[in-house]
């Protein structure tokens, strides 16, 4: 078989068209490569979300924030009130005070804000316990024997 002979105008061409095949393939294959190492990145994180609860507890963290909101209004508003008509003095609950005095020194106890702030964090407590309790979220994290 005779081989057919080409000129260097044609050899030149034929160089070229294989390099831009060689780019174009190249290309191709890092895209691949990019993409593929872009969805391990976006698999692992999303399963790191979803193994450590996080959506959970940033949902948790949101309403915990806004349910102490509500009940710090509930007690500013309508417990404190309450509690200062029953208690000696004037004012609500987190008015009052008591002031001992050392010689010339005085030391003034906000009592009345103390337990405001704990009718909160009880309430709270309280409205978080039963409310997992009755949504049976507390059976959700115990794994299967």
């Amino acid at each position: 078989m005779a081989q057919k002979k080409i000129s260097n105008a044609e050899a030149i061409k034929i160089r070229k068209e294989m390099k831009k095949k060689t780019k174009a393939k190249s290309r191709s294959v890092a895209r691949q490569v990019v993409s593929k190492k872009a969805k391990v990145q976006v698999s692992g994180f999303r399963s790191f979300i979803q193994s450590q609860g996080v959506v959970g507890l940033a949902i948790g963290l949101v309403l915990g924030v806004q349910v102490k909101a509500v009940v710090d209004q509930i007690v500013a508003s309508f417990l404190n009130p309450i509690i200062g008509i029953i208690l000696p003095g004037s004012g609500g609950l987190a008015e009052k005070t008591f002031v001992i005095t050392v010689g010339e020194k005085q030391a003034v106890f906000a009592y009345g804000a103390f337990i405001s702030v704990m009718i909160s964090f009880i309430t709270v407590a309280l409205l978080v316990y039963y409310g997992v309790k009755l949504l049976r979220l507390d059976k959700l994290d115990k794994k299967p024997a």
